[in-house]
C-alpha cells in the first residue's frame, strides 16, 4: 500500500533505536524526508546515513535532549515546518511509589510527559496555521493497566493519553490529527535487558530470556516494526478522519 508519504517531511524523537528508529525507517521507506533526534549523536549519523544510503531520502541527525530547554527550542525551530512529527522519547524507570523518589519521577517526566507537551505546542500551532500536520504519540499500555510496579510510567502514560486525546479532540477543523499508539511489550533493547536479568534471576542463565516471554501472544514481545507501521499509516492521509484516539498494540492482552 502506497501510504503517499513521498516528500512529506517527518521528525522522530528517540530515533538512536528501537521504536523510533523502526518508525523512522518505515517513514524513509514510504519516501519522507526524516529528522532523527536523540541524544546520541555517533548513533544519529550512522542511523541517518543508513536511511538514506537504502531509500534515497534526505535523513537528517538532530542530537539533542529534549530536557534541556536550549536543546527543546532547537528541535521546535526545526519541527514548525514539518508535516509529521513523532514523540517517541522516554526512559521512565520501573518502581513502586515508595521506590520511585521525587527527583527521579520529576527527571522521568521532563523527557517523557512535558518533552511531549513542550514539543508539540509549538509544532502543533504552526500545523495549525498552515492548515496541515500529524503528530503521533508512541505512548505506552501501562497508560490502560496501571501496574503498581511501574507507577511512574503508568501516571505518565494516562496523563499522555489524555493530553492526544484532548489536542486531538477537534484539531481536524484546523486539518491537523493528533494520535497515539500504546505499545504492549515491545523487543526493545531495554525489554531484552530486563528480561535477561529476570532469567538471571530466575534461572542462572541469561540466555533463557524468551522464557520470559511465555504466555504472552505468540509467546513473543511485538517487534519495533509492527509498532512502526502503525505510526506511519496513521501519519498518512489513509488515515485522514482519525484523531483524537489511542491505538493499542498488546497481541490482544499482553501484560504491560
Amino acid at each position: 500500500m502506497d501510504l503517499n508519504l513521498r516528500g512529506k517531511t517527518a521528525m522522530i524523537t528517540g530515533a538512536s533505536k528501537g521504536i523510533g528508529l523502526a518508525t523512522a525507517e518505515a517513514l524513509a521507506e514510504e519516501g519522507a524526508d526524516v529528522w532523527l533526534a536523540a541524544r546520541s549523536a555517533d548513533q544519529l549519523e550512522a542511523n541517518c546515513a543508513d536511511l538514506a544510503a537504502r531509500f534515497g531520502v534526505k535523513a537528517t541527525p538532530c542530537p539533542a535532549d529534549i530536557r534541556n530547554p536550549q536543546d527543546l527550542a532547537r528541535l521546535a525551530a526545526i519541527a514548525e515546518g514539518l508535516d509529521i512529527l513523532v514523540n517517541n522519547a522516554g526512559d521512565i524507570p520501573a518502581g513502586r511509589i515508595d521506590v520511585v523518589d521525587e527527583e527521579t519521577w520529576r527527571h522521568a517526566w521532563e523527557l517523557k510527559v512535558f518533552g511531549y507537551i513542550n514539543l508539540c505546542r509549538p509544532v502543533f500551532g504552526a500545523m495549525k496555521a498552515r492548515g496541515a500536520g500529524v503528530i503521533v504519540n508512541i505512548i505506552g499500555a501501562a497508560g490502560e493497566t496501571f501496574p503498581a510496579g511501574y507507577i511512574a510510567g503508568a501516571a505518565g502514560n494516562a496523563s499522555l493519553m489524555g493530553f492526544t486525546r484532548a489536542l486531538g479532540s477537534n484539531s481536524l477543523h484546523s486539518g491537523v490529527r493528533v494520535v497515539a499508539i500504546n505499545p504492549g511489550p515491545v523487543e526493545t533493547d531495554r525489554m531484552i535487558t530486563q528480561a535477561r536479568q529476570r532469567a538471571t534471576d530466575q534461572f542462572g542463565d541469561p540466555e533463557r530470556w524468551r522464557d520470559m516471554l511465555k504466555g504472552m501472544p505468540l509467546d513473543r514481545a511485538a517487534k519495533p516494526r509492527e509498532i512502526a507501521d502503525m505510526a506511519a499509516f496513521l501519519a498518512s492521509e489513509r488515515s485522514g478522519y482519525t484523531t483524537g484516539t489511542v491505538i493499542t498494540i498488546n497481541g490482544g492482552g499482553a501484560p504491560a
